[in-house]
């Protein structure tokens, strides 16, 4: 027992782990494991002391990164702010009523024109809540509308005064949903926030909404550089009309959408106060005025239509990014969001706040990502990317010019374009789209959002540029899905491919498991032989399945020994049928194998989405054909 007392564990230095990675990694330099993200920086396996930054030990001040209370979420929680879907006005009063009663803390909503279908439409809505509940409402278009009609409801001053949360809208980002500029809507939209100022005081009416660019693929340097673009664009406006800058910034609502790299949202969020706070420094505001109020959406663009179950793990993971990050109004978007929510959805959707609220009790600490060698050099290297990127845009004229001139719309195409380059060659995976994907399963189409066009019915002039679209990663894999069923409504069939399993199991199952797969993100059935070993096996398969597609699986052992004689025999006795080919063979005796009827070899470097719509493109050319004859 004296010597189990006396023993103690040996310190290790970097260098000690690092040779001990590398032998594991078979001599390869533990750099092979850096990741590149879209944000141009490199994330490391290990972080370690040498990564460590130099940060306030306390939330509530200084460059507020670790939040803008000093207790955090202790004293101040977060709102639980799920957005009420509704048809009618009267729908959404009766749901407004049902989820405050169920753990909702706040009257949200997006305005539409269903809730001005009578004078008292709106009215009725916000009549028994405005002056209990916090507000958490993106106004859009509507804001002088919405601002005019809760002053006719409450002539009360101090009823006004204890109006609180926001009625906000960003018109820069409906400028870029909608693609035109209208300065006379600014000028009217200041108006309404300067008047709004003096007769609701504690109730936030700008909002510097990020939503639109994130749907539009932006990486998080560009959503926060553009945040504090259009921060800086609105401060400079309203001072010009003479509104005092801490009333100005008192009014303000960021408005960020949350993605799934949980590690790059939570210190997003964190670099967009450290922004904040250097901005609002540097325009001479009080030490209280500089704290960021951020409310928080799960994320659209990283939603599937497919398999929409996922969308639960996807949601929770993005609110509990939201969370850590230290927002202040939190939405969480249901599963099946994008082909019309249900009860039962938008009740998961609310619990889960209610879920990291109660049980995991993320409401008990304050900032707990805090010290995190990782989040913090993270949170620094995306601040001072995310700088750098807010004065790129002030040297092209700021946030307006670098839209009219459609710099901003190509910036952040080129990086969807990456993004969408890696779901459709798999690099980057999503569950139950093109990764695990379900044949079985029921195609569903989205629900089409009627929003109004606030500026092209000829009230403004226009300055027309690019939309920044909506987009979302899984889109090009649900189309091919849906090209799949329209051809098994045709035919009567599942569209398939035969897999020609050459060898014993052990020989051809790993190729055969990876072409299942990658058939399946295209709605491709892959329908197994029995292990095949003479061409006779080959044939019998072909004849009993019903299907003109197959591809060869097995071994490169298996290809040499029996794939290409076998092959060539086929393509003799079938010259109609398709033939591809698992792997990728030696450059050498690819020419060969393609002279002998391999249309194509698929393998982990081909691009899925691409590969898949050629031979869904071949099915629906042939179906056509077979109709016809």
């Amino acid at each position: 027992m004296k010597k189990l007392k006396e023993q103690s564990f040996s310190s290790k230095t970097i260098n000690d782990w690092k040779a001990t990675a590398e032998t594991s990694l078979k001599q390869k330099k533990i750099e092979s494991l850096n990741c590149h993200t879209y944000e141009n920086i490199v994330l490391k396996p290990l972080y370690t002391r040498e990564d460590e930054q130099i940060v306030p030990d306390y939330s509530g001040g200084s460059d507020y990164r670790r939040g803008i209370y000093p207790l955090g979420y202790i004293t101040n929680k977060w709102e639980v702010a799920q957005q009420v879907s509704y048809r009618t006005s009267d729908e959404l009063k009766k749901k407004l009523h049902e989820m405050l009663e169920k753990g909702q803390t706040t009257v949200a909503f997006e305005v539409s024109e269903e809730l001005f279908e009578t004078n008292d439409s709106f009215l009725g809505v916000l009549g028994e809540f405005y002056h209990v509940y916090p507000l958490a409402i993106n106004s859009y278009g509507w804001q002088t509308k919405v601002l005019s009609m809760l002053s006719k409801l409450t002539e009360d001053e101090n009823k006004k005064e204890k109006i609180t949360g926001y009625i906000a809208s960003d018109p820069i980002a409906l400028f870029a949903e909608e693609g035109a500029v209208s300065k006379e809507f600014i000028e009217e939209w200041k108006r309404t926030i300067i008047q709004a100022g003096k007769e609701f005081p504690s109730l936030s009416t700008i909002l510097i909404d990020t939503i639109p660019y994130h749907n539009g693929g932006a990486n998080a340097v560009q959503e926060l550089g553009i945040a504090i673009a259009e921060g800086v664009f609105y401060l400079d406006s309203l001072q010009e009309d003479k509104m005092e800058l801490n009333q100005i910034l008192k009014n303000m609502v960021f408005q960020f959408s949350i993605g799934s790299n949980f590690f790059m949202e939570i210190a997003k969020l964190r670099a967009a106060r450290v922004l904040w706070n250097r901005i609002t420094e540097l325009y001479g505001a009080k030490d209280e005025s500089r704290a960021m109020i951020i409310s928080a959406v799960t994320s659209n663009f990283t939603k599937s239509i497919q398999d929409p179950y996922v969308n639960l793990l996807r949601a929770g993971n993005e609110a509990f990014a939201a969370v850590i990050g230290g927002v202040q109004y939190l939405h969480v978007t249901p599963f099946n969001s994008l082909t019309g929510s249900t009860p039962l959805s938008e009740r998961i959707a609310r619990n889960m706040q209610l879920l990291l609220k109660q049980e995991a009790l993320l409401d008990k600490v304050i900032d707990p990502a805090g010290g995190s060698w990782y989040v913090e050099k993270l949170t620094n290297e995306l601040a001072e990317k995310a700088w750098e990127y807010f004065q790129q845009m002030e040297a092209g004229g700021g946030i307006l010019n670098v839209l009219k001139s459609n710099w901003l719309q190509e910036d952040i195409k080129a990086v969807f374009d990456q993004k969408i380059l890696d779901i459709q060659t798999r690099k980057q995976s999503m569950i139950g789209t093109n990764v695990y994907a379900d044949v079985n399963e029921n195609n569903l189409s989205p629900i089409k959002m009627n929003r109004t066009n606030f500026f092209k019915d000829g009230t403004y002039s226009l300055t027309e540029m690019e939309v920044i679209s909506e987009r979302r990663l899984s889109e090009p894999f649900e189309n091919l899905r849906r090209r799949a069923k329209r051809l098994e409504e045709k035919t009567g069939t599942i569209p398939s491919v035969g897999m020609i399993c050459l060898g014993e199991m052990k020989e051809h199952k790993p190729r055969t498991d990876f072409m299942k797969g990658f058939f399946a993100a295209g709605g491709l059935k892959a329908v197994e032989s029995n292990p095949i070993i003479s061409l006779e096996k080959a044939k019998q398969f072909i004849l009993e399945t019903s299907t003109s597609y197959f591809c060869f699986c097995g071994t490169n052992e298996q290809y040499e020994l029996t794939g290409q004689t076998i092959l060539t025999a086929l393509k003799s006795e079938f010259p109609e049928h398709i033939f591809y080919l698992a792997g990728l063979p030696e450059t050498g005796t690819q020419f060969e194998w393609e002279k002998e009827g391999i249309k194509q070899f698929i393998h982990v470097k081909s691009n899925c989405y691409k590969t898949l719509n050629m031979i869904l493109t071949d099915m629906e050319v042939n179906t056509v054909e077979e109709k016809k004859a």
